[in-house]
């Protein structure tokens, strides 16, 4: 019932997922009468959705909006869609949650519901970014969840980035980096250089050093590290320039005849382009150090960025994400 939209794009989202991967079953969260009614939209009656064998419904008598206060909303809506999914969750009944919902909900029912793993302090939202290499992406935690780290908290952040992508992506020793304001060891704040050098003594973990905002896609490190205030901030710098350029393209072509001819001959090449910068493809930053999995959309993603979140839930329950986590905490650096 989340995002800006809400089911007029979760619910066509979760059609595009089911048809994609056919042992994938959904059970939507939320209103009975707007979900069948905008299934039915979709040419599945009622009928065909109480059959279904790849969808079910929970339903609930309560909506987490996107303005309301976090902890008014875990105090008071039990039975909204977010917290009923999330409890699905922690019950077994579901492997993971995916939500384009409030932000600030989402986290603190996420953390109330489900726990933070053995040996996590605090959880952080994660997601991948694009590089200058066509097949490889860099994953950058944390992104919103926590405003200031301490040096072990950053720590703990390289450990569970450093599993997120061997396990996600199959890389072996992942690269991992502290963004910082220089690459120079003298740079950057006492529990940032206090990170750095508790990274560097873990052997286990392949430390790279610092890295700079200019070359969060140069393909540098696997992993890029940094607080919630930061990263939350280099996030949506980088979405706003990905569609500046691509508006600034879109004008300059069609500022005059000789524009719109080039324009015509390099759409092609440009529309390819844009496509592996596109924001959407990168939907669905998970909030791992959690006993469960919990994807959060963008609230104003479309039908196909919500799409992509539920695929990286896929990816995650695959991969048992969460449990790969506690053992590297547990038990030391050890995952394969």
């Amino acid at each position: 019932m989340g995002g800006d939209k809400g089911p007029s794009i979760t619910i066509p989202s979760a059609i595009m997922a089911i048809k994609h991967q056919p042992d994938l079953h959904l059970i939507l969260c939320g209103d009975e009468t707007i979900i069948t009614e905008t299934l039915a939209q979709l040419n599945i009656s009622k009928k065909q959705f109480a059959n279904h064998r790849q969808l079910s419904l929970f339903a609930t008598s309560q909506v987490v909006s996107m303005d309301d206060n976090p902890l008014v909303a875990l105090r008071t809506k039990k039975d909204s869609s977010m917290r009923k999914a999330l409890d699905l969750v922690r019950e077994g009944q579901a492997q993971a949650c995916v939500s384009a919902g409030n932000t600030g909900a989402l986290f603190s029912m996420a953390h109330f519901v489900l726990k933070n793993l053995p040996g996590v302090e605090r959880p952080a939202l994660i997601s991948s970014l694009p590089t200058h290499d066509k097949d490889k992406h860099v994953f950058m935690l944390d992104l919103g969840a926590n405003v200031f780290c301490d040096s072990h908290v950053l720590y703990q952040f390289g450990v569970m980035g450093s599993v997120m992508a061997e396990q996600v992506d199959g890389i072996i020793k992942p690269r991992i980096a502290l963004l910082n304001m220089g690459e120079e060891a003298i740079k950057g704040s006492d529990h940032i250089k206090l990170a750095a050098l508790e990274l560097s003594n873990n052997k286990d973990i392949n430390y790279v050093g610092f890295i700079e905002g200019s070359d969060i896609f140069s393909n540098k490190a696997d992993v890029i590290v940094c607080d919630g205030f930061v990263g939350n901030v280099t996030l949506k710098t980088c979405e706003g320039v990905a569609r500046l350029v691509y508006q600034k393209s879109k004008a300059a072509f069609n500022a005059s005849l000789l524009g719109k001819i080039f324009g015509s001959l390099l759409r092609p090449s440009f529309k390819k382009l844009f496509k592996t910068m596109n924001p959407d493809q990168y939907n669905g930053a998970s909030l791992i150090g959690l006993r469960g999995i919990v994807v959060k959309s963008h609230g104003n993603a479309n039908s196909g960025a919500f799409f992509a979140a539920i695929m990286e839930a896929v990816k995650e329950v695959e991969r048992q994400v969460p449990e790969k986590i506690k053992n590297s905490l547990e038990h030391g650096f050890s995952v394969r």
